[in-house]
């Protein structure tokens, strides 16, 4: 309890007490990814057991009419999600198009798309891409119990490339993979060796899916209490005070109480719908009702606006425009 108030105190210094941040979370392309991450339906590797249905990318008009609809019902911010390891160089022209599209409809705009290069973060930083979504997982010592077809330090390089692109950095982690807190621990002190803390964390607690490895193991051998995971919550809040704090997957299972916890052990930010990616979330409805019961409004949203910036070439005198993309108020 001492804990949650530390929480709850640190959280009032930086934001606005009873204001959450709402996001919808679409997929984009679902299956068939060849990332073989152990508690993930999308995996191709694990595809013969959870019998998920791959899809191909989403048609433009499709997103759109998603995001309309997540407005309507009150997210300030749109994510899309697409099973790659990376985008192709074919890829690029289709999510350029989507951030622009969606945030022509007055919506914070959040991608996660596996791992990118540099120039795929530039070309994204250039659309007005808001947040990128890359989580670390779980702690470097743990991470090869959960994916051997991509390195942690592959991570942490497509985290520096979204920092030095100028889009806002989202990377969370899962707890309840089997990992130990100490693992916990050393997950958040990941996100603090960096220049700068992620902006956005989501927090997820495991969704067992049967067919998974992990889904598999922690099935059989009995899930994480909901204490523990809101336990890593307060700290995380503790840790990175001006970070939004998400709750992701994991929530639909909550009471209200819980959830209220979740939320004074400083929490801001969730997803709303009644799907994430390939799972369950809690539904609409309900959250509306659960956000008049504790007294939360919504946030408005605040997508990056691009400025024109005057360059004048040192050497030659030259005069050009540059668009920059800066947090709108």
């Amino acid at each position: 309890m001492d804990l949650l108030l530390q929480a709850q105190s640190i959280h009032r210094q930086h934001f606005n007490a009873n204001e959450v941040q709402i996001s919808t979370l679409l997929s984009i392309k679902t299956g068939n990814c060849p990332e073989d991450c152990g508690y993930c339906s999308q995996s191709g590797h694990h595809r013969d057991k959870t019998k998920l249905q791959a899809e191909k990318r989403l048609d433009v008009d499709k997103v759109i009419a998603a995001a309309k609809r997540a407005k309507a019902a009150g997210s300030s911010r749109f994510c899309m999600g697409a099973a790659w390891k990376h985008p192709s160089r074919k890829d690029m022209p289709y999510v350029v198009e989507l951030i622009k599209e969606v945030k022509n409809l007055g919506l914070e705009t959040c991608m996660t798309l596996g791992m990118l290069d540099a120039d795929q973060a530039t070309q994204l930083a250039e659309a007005g891409l808001d947040y990128y979504n890359h989580n670390l997982d779980t702690s470097r010592r743990y991470y090869e119990q959960v994916v051997s077809t991509r390195s942690y330090d592959e991570r942490l390089e497509t985290l520096t490339h979204v920092r030095q692109s100028g889009i806002n950095v989202c990377s969370g982690n899962i707890v309840g993979m089997g990992e130990s807190r100490d693992d916990r621990i050393d997950w958040l002190y990941e996100l603090l060796k960096m220049p700068k803390a992620p902006e956005s964390i989501p927090v997820n607690l495991l969704v067992p899916i049967k067919g998974t490895p992990i889904g598999d193991k922690v099935l059989a051998e009995g899930q994480l209490p909901v204490l523990e995971w809101i336990r890593t919550i307060a700290v995380t809040r503790i840790c990175c005070p001006n970070s939004y704090v998400r709750l992701s997957a994991g929530r639909e299972s909550l009471s209200d109480a819980e959830q209220a916890l979740a939320f004074m052990a400083g929490a801001n930010s969730f997803f709303y719908g009644d799907k994430l990616l390939t799972t369950g979330n809690a539904s609409q409805s309900n959250d509306n009702r659960l956000m008049r019961e504790l007294g939360l409004r919504a946030q408005l949203a605040a997508p990056k606006l691009p400025t024109q910036i005057r360059v004048v070439d040192a050497m030659s005198g030259h005069q050009s425009q540059m668009t920059s993309h800066k947090d709108g108020q």
